[in-house]
């Protein structure tokens, strides 16, 4: 009797979700938004020497005052930085299909926090600065090109696999996304484990509400195979973390164990290589997506509950597989 319970329910249920999720879709549909973009990257890679004073009046955000002209003159014609802005060009011609999904992570944003300002969104190149790709302000959003050419382009050999695959134009608004999540999503309110598992767990459920196109594989900077992965192991996961008694631990190696970007995560144990970097994160992402299935709350009142109040009210049991 239970299974065919199940079976009335289940598609009832799957109605009920996708329309939800289709009536927000038709909302954000009716959002109008304003992106402007400017495509200061071509502007440069296409001036004069005499046109540098043109477009310091333009971007002067993008000239800082101790520089003289003759540095930007040089920059012109410095082989290197002409190689990079001909590879930009070549994978960045326009900015038409990137321009729609800027505007409907834009969409969603409004539709969330309807206060919220479009910024002014300028093209440039940032000598491969992979750290600072998106640069994200209350009036301006600077996409850094040359961070997004795709994971084995020549320009990132020197650079760590794991880094260097985050480097492709999928991940460009879904890095936008984590910008403006990270002006929105309180700072852990101590230093626990649970705490910054629950933080990042907020970051990457709000960055799933603004891009509900996006996979999940894509939201978290995980492989196909590697979501697969902590999607398989997530119960073998959580007793590890339960029984070595790391929720409440204030150990400062625990984040790079478990938490920042890396090759894999580092349980000294023999899984390790197989296992997918920043595997705290995917945790703490399970924590609330359990949390806002089982409590009838807004999305900004969850991203202001304290890290330990949510864990408590979430119900989280990881999956058996």
């Amino acid at each position: 009797m239970r299974k065919v319970l199940l079976l009335i329910f289940l598609p009832i249920f799957i109605f009920s979700s996708c329309e939800g999720s289709d009536k927000v879709a038709d909302e954000v549909a009716k959002i109008n938004v304003d992106v402007k973009v400017f495509r200061f990257d071509r502007e440069f890679a296409q001036a004069e020497p005499g046109d540098i004073p043109i477009l310091k009046e333009k971007y002067p955000y993008l000239f800082p005052a101790m520089y003289s002209d003759s540095v930007w003159v040089a920059k012109l014609q410095d082989s290197l930085q002409l190689e990079v802005m001909e590879e930009v060009g070549k994978s960045f011609p326009d900015f038409v299909s990137e321009k729609e999904d800027v505007e409907w992570l834009f969409r969603y944003i409004k539709y969330y926090f309807p206060d919220y300002t479009v910024p002014k969104v300028v093209t440039v190149t940032s000598e491969v600065d992979y750290n600072n790709r998106i640069i994200l302000t209350d009036s301006l959003l600077l996409i850094g090109l040359d961070n997004y050419l795709g994971s084995s382009h020549k320009f990132y050999q020197g650079i760590s696999k794991y880094i260097a695959n985050d480097l492709d134009k999928q991940y460009m608004t879904r890095d936008m996304a984590s910008a403006f999540a990270k002006t929105v999503v309180v700072q852990p309110r101590d230093r626990t484990f649970l705490s910054q598992l629950v933080y990042y767990g907020k970051e990457l459920y709000l960055m799933q509400q603004l891009m509900p196109r996006k996979n999940e594989a894509v939201i978290i900077g995980y492989a196909p195979e590697e979501l697969e992965w902590a999607n398989v192991n997530e119960e073998q996961i959580w007793r590890y973390f339960i029984e070595r008694e790391l929720l409440y631990s204030t150990n400062s190696k625990l984040g790079p164990k478990f938490l920042d970007p890396a090759p894999f995560s580092k349980f000294e144990l023999e899984l390790d290589n197989e296992s997918p970097g920043k595997i705290g994160r995917y945790i703490g992402w399970q924590i609330v997506k359990a949390f806002m299935g089982n409590n009838n709350i807004t999305l900004q009142e969850m991203l202001n509950l304290p890290e330990e109040e949510l864990f408590k009210r979430s119900g989280y049991k990881p999956r058996k597989l």
